[in-house]
């Protein structure tokens, strides 16, 4: 059974979709389609960058093939699976009467710049594209995309979404993400991430309780809102430290505010970090706070972190809230006051950080394991197949 991953953009470039991708690969590679077939598969990347690790990977990863390959690797798969509505491999798989299954990690089928967010002010999109107010999607992207291309991205948004209801398989991260896109013979699979015995330390006495953020650095993420709630803590003389990491445009103007607002003594920006690095860059992070102001899918960072049995503060907006669930503690987007209050909270009561840690590895080991990520996977591939 040969399955094709189509990813536009993957490791070594940093995100949560390369992760997932890398992840659902390695678990399927291998695995066992029915008494007489395992499961090839080839990942198919237009990310050129190559990684030390590309030759010791056990599937097969393709960098920026020419037409004339990816076309042969479309032809030679039993199914195509893309990792967003990728419109060329979407039109290639169906022309050739493959199965061909989309996984929705954003909102480009209802979306032309697939975030959901309203660019001249960053604010929440009711959903214009949807609604037919096609001149709110040209104003939203003409200032980062100039009022050309934002039309040609408005244009395409219309076969995306058409070729979308016409695959046999659509798989949502969330089901937030299940209701938004109202695609057909769509299910949800959730993401799923390894297992690890790491187990995180409660700080010590006299040792400051270590809060962290993780991801790009872009004004949809809220972090001016986390900033303020910090201060407020430090203000009260709490014993905390707050260590940013990841990079992205708003690194500059989030370290000029918190040179404005005084407590630099307080964070750290780590830019960004892989591997080892990572890893022991978050060893000691007791809490991550995520403060997004836009409809997030799922929230990569707050799974991993839960599965490490750690404590994660969220706003309660898109698929955030849904991940997190009781496991954690939910606030409304944008209120810097109720973020303080769980920061306040979590810093003060040792008896809630720990039945949070409790209940957030519960979850993460109940829903978000990667073995039942693989096998979504696969039921979803013998949907389409059956299809």
């Amino acid at each position: 059974m040969k399955v094709l991953i189509y990813s536009k953009v993957f490791l070594p470039v940093t995100g949560g979709i390369q992760t997932v991708v890398a992840e659902l690969a390695r678990g399927l590679a291998g695995k066992d389609w029915d008494e007489t077939r395992i499961i090839e598969v080839t990942v198919v990347t237009r990310t050129r960058r190559r990684s030390d690790a590309d030759d010791l990977l056990p599937y097969r990863l393709v960098r920026d093939p020419n037409l004339r390959r990816l076309i042969q690797f479309v032809r030679e798969a039993d199914i195509v699976h893309l990792a967003g509505p990728a419109m060329l491999p979407m039109l290639l798989g169906l022309a050739f009467g493959k199965p061909v299954v989309v996984e929705h990690h954003g909102y480009q089928s209802i979306c032309p710049n697939g975030l959901l967010v309203y660019q001249p002010d960053h604010s929440l999109c009711p959903g214009y594209f949807m609604q037919k107010q096609y001149q709110m999607c040209i104003r939203c992207n003409t200032a980062s995309l100039g009022w050309t291309r934002s039309l040609r991205s408005l244009i395409l948004t219309f076969p995306r979404r058409w070729l979308c209801q016409k695959v046999s398989r659509n798989i949502a991260v969330s089901e937030h993400v299940c209701k938004r896109i109202s695609l057909p013979r769509t299910s949800v699979v959730y993401h799923g991430v390894q297992d690890t015995t790491e187990t995180l330390q409660e700080p010590s006495d006299g040792n400051a309780l270590q809060i962290g953020s993780v991801g790009r650095l872009v004004s949809e993420k809220g972090l001016p809102i986390l900033l303020r709630a910090a201060k407020r803590l430090d203000d009260d003389g709490a014993d905390f430290r707050l260590t940013f990491v990841g990079d992205g445009p708003e690194r500059a103007n989030l370290e000029n505010l918190v040179r404005n607002l005084g407590f630099r003594n307080r964070v750290e920006f780590l830019g960004e970090l892989q591997g080892r690095e990572l890893a022991e860059a978050l060893r000691s992070v007791r809490v991550i706070v995520m403060p997004s102001q836009c409809e997030e899918t799922a929230g990569l960072a707050a799974i991993e972190h839960m599965m490490r049995g750690g404590v994660v503060i969220a706003s309660d907006i898109g698929g955030l809230g849904e991940i997190v669930g009781e496991a954690g503690l939910r606030f409304k987007a944008g209120d810097s006051d109720a973020l303080y209050a769980c920061l306040r909270d979590t810093i003060e009561i040792s008896s809630l950080r720990a039945s949070l840690s409790v209940a957030a590895r519960r979850r993460a080991m109940q829903i978000f394991e990667r073995n039942s990520m693989i096998e979504g996977h696969v039921s979803a591939y013998r949907n389409a197949l059956h299809r």
